[in-house]
């Protein structure tokens, strides 16, 4: 069998991609993102990289088998970023959505194994 011939059987991993602002909320994004990535349901990835066009981050986005973008409010930095760098197959979980408040929503364990246990739910096993 040819290299051109040969089976591409695996997929892309499953990358997130998180808010980390200043905020609470953003804070909260950012650990329950990495405490995905740490549990091994996917691989934390840098979002700075996209939105500095950096072309290798990129290309590896756009080969994930799924991408969750976590972000802490509304303004939705992490669905932007990747929106703008032509990246919209993704679930996107926002924590506002889910009870907390910016400015009023301390970073607990609580609240982080929360919005992980979330994003886990939205990646397909």
């Amino acid at each position: 069998m040819s290299s051109k011939d040969s089976c591409l059987c695996t997929e892309g991993p499953k990358l997130i991609f998180s808010c980390s602002g200043a905020a609470d909320v953003g804070s909260i994004a950012d650990r329950a993102s990495r405490k995905i990535s740490q549990e091994g349901i996917g691989n934390m990835f840098c979002l700075a990289g996209i939105g500095g066009g950096v072309s290798g981050i990129i290309e590896s986005a756009k080969a994930a088998s799924q991408i969750l973008a976590i972000d802490g409010c509304p303004i939705d930095c992490a669905k932007k970023t990747l929106e703008k760098a032509g990246i919209n197959d993704f679930v996107h979980l926002r924590v506002t959505d889910h009870g907390m408040k910016k400015g009023g929503s301390p970073v607990t364990e609580k609240n982080i194994d929360s919005i992980a246990e979330v994003g886990a739910s939205l990646l397909v096993p």
